[in-house]
C-alpha cells in the first residue's frame, strides 16, 4: 500500500487531533509511470471477466470474485506506494517494470488459476509482492520507509505462500487457503497501525478515479467481445447501444462532482484519520465496486451472445447484480468520506435486483433494456435533483 512515513509528531498528531505541516504542504497527482503500471491491471480485469465466462456456475463466480479480491489488493499496494516513491529514479522504474512483469504473467495464469496454472499465478503474484516491498527501499532513502518495507515484509510473502500451498492441494483445501491468504491481507489490513503515515489525498481520488474508467473501460470492451461472433444485425446494435447507455450511467454515477468534496474531506483531516478514511473508502469500498463492473462485463457479455434468448440465471444476476453492488458500494464509500450518497442510489440498486427474474424470463435484449432504463431514470433524476 502507498504510504509515505513521517516520523512521528507525538500523542495529538497520533489521534488525529492536531495537523502536522507536512499534510498540508504534500500532494501529488498520478504520474506516467503509475498510468504505465494499470495497463498490466487492465489486462488482469480482463482475464477474470474472461475466467468468469468459462465458469458461469456459483462456484465458478466465487472463484474469480477471489482471484479479482487478490489482483485489487495488489494493485492497491502500488497505489499506496506511489505516493511515496519518487518515479524518477531509475531503480524505481526497473522494479516497476519488474513488478509488470510479474503481473502479466499473474494475469496470464487467471483462467486456470484454480486448475493447471495454480502455481504460475501464485507464484507470479509473489514476486508482485515481494517487488513491492523493494520499491520502498529504492524509491527513497528515508529511514522510516526502509523500515515499513520491513514491517510489510511477513504479510506480502506469507499471502502468497498460502496460495503456493493451495495450488499443491487442488480442491476444496485450495478455496480455503485462498480465504485464509486473503484474509491475512483484507483483516491484516484493517488490524495493521497506520499512524505517521503521510497520504496525498488529491493522489489516492485521482489514481481511484482513473481504475474506476479503466474497470468501466472493460464492460465496453465486453460489448466488442460479446458481439465478435454473432451477426451485426439490428438486435445486436440495440444491445450494444443499450451497453453503452448502462456503463455512461455508470460513469456518471461516479464522476458527479463528488470526487473534489472525498478529496476535500481527507485534506481537512489528519494523521490516522485521514489514513483510516482513505483505507476504508478506497483499499476496501472500492474493490466491490470493481467487482460490480467486472460482473456487469460479464452480463453484457452473455447478452450480446444470446440477445434474443433468455439469460441464465448466473448472468441475469451478474447482470443486474453488478450494477447493484456498484451503486451500493458506491453510495457507502462516499458515507465514508462524509459526502451524502442520496436515496436514489440505493433504490436504483433495488430496482436492478428487483429486474433479475424478468430477465431470465424475457429476451435478454428487453432485459437489458429495462436495466438501462433503470440506469436513465436515475441519471435523469439527479440531473433534475442538481438543476443541471
Amino acid at each position: 500500500m502507498s504510504f509515505e512515513p513521517a516520523p512521528s509528531s507525538g500523542p495529538a498528531d497520533a489521534a488525529g487531533a492536531e495537523p502536522r505541516e507536512s499534510d498540508a504542504g504534500h500532494e501529488k497527482r498520478v504520474d506516467p509511470l503509475e498510468l504505465f503500471f494499470d495497463l498490466v491491471f487492465v489486462f488482469a480485469i480482463t482475464q477474470v471477466t474472461a475466467r468468469l465466462a468459462d465458469h458461469t456456475t456459483w462456484d465458478g463466480l466465487f472463484r474469480g470474485l477471489l482471484v479479482l479480491s487478490s489482483i485489487w489488493w495488489a494493485w492497491g499496494a502500488y497505489a499506496w506506494l506511489t505516493n511515496e516513491v519518487d518515479g524518477s529514479r531509475s531503480g524505481v522504474r526497473l522494479t516497476v517494470f519488474g513488478s509488470m512483469a510479474g503481473m502479466l504473467v499473474a494475469a496470464l495464469a487467471i483462467p486456470g488459476a484454480f486448475e493447471d496454472d495454480a502455481g504460475v499465478f501464485a507464484g507470479a503474484y509473489l514476486v508482485v509482492r515481494v517487488l513491492h516491498v523493494a520499491l520502498f527501499a529504492a524509491g527513497t532513502d528515508d529511514v522510516d520507509v526502509r523500515m515499513a518495507a520491513r514491517a510489510l515484509a511477513p504479510t506480502a510473502v506469507l499471502a502468497p505462500a498460502v496460495l503456493l500451498v493451495g495450488a499443491q492441494l487442488g480442491g476444496a483445501a485450495q478455496v480455503v487457503l485462498w480465504l485464509v491468504a486473503l484474509a491475512v491481507d483484507y483483516v491484516g489490513g484493517a488490524l495493521r497501525g497506520i499512524e505517521g503515515w503521510r497520504l496525498s489525498p488529491g493522489h489516492f481520488a485521482e489514481r481511484h478515479g482513473l481504475v474506476v474508467i479503466i474497470a468501466l473501460g472493460e464492460s465496453i470492451l465486453a460489448i466488442g467481445v460479446g458481439a465478435a461472433d454473432v451477426a451485426l444485425g439490428l438486435a445486436t446494435i440495440t444491445a450494444a447501444a443499450l451497453g453503452i447507455v448502462v456503463v455512461a450511467a455508470l460513469w456518471a454515477a461516479y464522476f458527479d462532482r463528488s470526487t473534489e468534496r472525498v478529496e476535500a474531506h481527507l485534506l481537512a483531516r489528519h494523521g490516522r484519520d485521514r489514513n483510516t478514511a482513505a483505507r476504508d473508502a478506497f483499499s476496501f469500498l472500492h474493490l466491490p465496486i470493481v467487482a460490480g463492473i467486472v460482473l456487469l462485463a460479464l452480463g453484457i457479455k452473455k447478452t450480446l451472445e444470446h440477445v434474443e434468448d433468455p439469460l441464465t440465471l448466473i448472468p441475469a444476476v451478474a447482470l443486474c447484480g453488478g450494477v447493484a453492488l456498484y451503486l451500493v458500494a458506491q453510495a457507502a464509500y462516499r458515507r465514508r468520506c462524509g459526502v451524502p450518497a442520496g436515496a436514489d442510489r440505493l433504490v436504483a440498486a433495488a430496482a436492478a435486483v428487483a429486474l433479475v427474474p424478468l430477465v431470465t424470463a424475457v429476451p435478454a435484449l428487453a432485459g437489458l433494456a429495462a436495466l438501462a432504463a433503470v440506469c436513465a431514470s436515475m441519471h435523469v433524476y439527479e440531473l433534475v435533483r442538481r438543476g443541471t
